[in-house]
């Protein structure tokens, strides 16, 4: 499957990227079938070869959802935006997809594992 996504170029703390064709088993750095645009997000400078893009989309090329939303802001593509990441939870909030419960508490076919614990006698010994 042809996918239409970025490709990262530049020095450290220099970023650019290049807008490829790429199959989709390919490295992300590895080699492309088709430079299709360059975009610098430092100088938000966007440069897009508009005609090769849809002509790769009408072949059934897939897009990235971040590229998705570029073409959209350039008005090459008349689609709503679509949400490129989602955040990562935060650590204090439980996860609404997961029980609440002390972590390992559950064994291997989901039933609950009991812990014994040590008997301490609280009790001064007299002799």
């Amino acid at each position: 499957m042809l996918k239409i996504r970025l490709q990262r170029i530049g020095k450290k703390n220099q970023p650019s990227f290049r807008l490829v064709l790429v199959e989709h088993t390919f490295r992300p750095q590895g080699k492309y079938i088709e430079d299709l645009g360059s975009y610098n997000p430092k100088s938000k400078q966007k440069q897009f070869n508009k005609e090769r893009i849809l002509h790769w989309i009408s072949k059934g090329a897939q897009i990235s959802p971040t590229v998705h939303n570029f073409l959209v802001d350039e008005k090459i593509i008349d689609k709503p935006k679509v949400k490129a990441w989602k955040p990562k939870p935060a650590a204090n909030q439980p996860v609404a997809d997961k029980q609440a419960g002390p972590p390992n508490s559950e064994g291997v076919g989901g039933e609950a594992i009991k812990v014994e614990e040590p008997v301490i006698d609280t009790q001064p010994k007299i002799e």
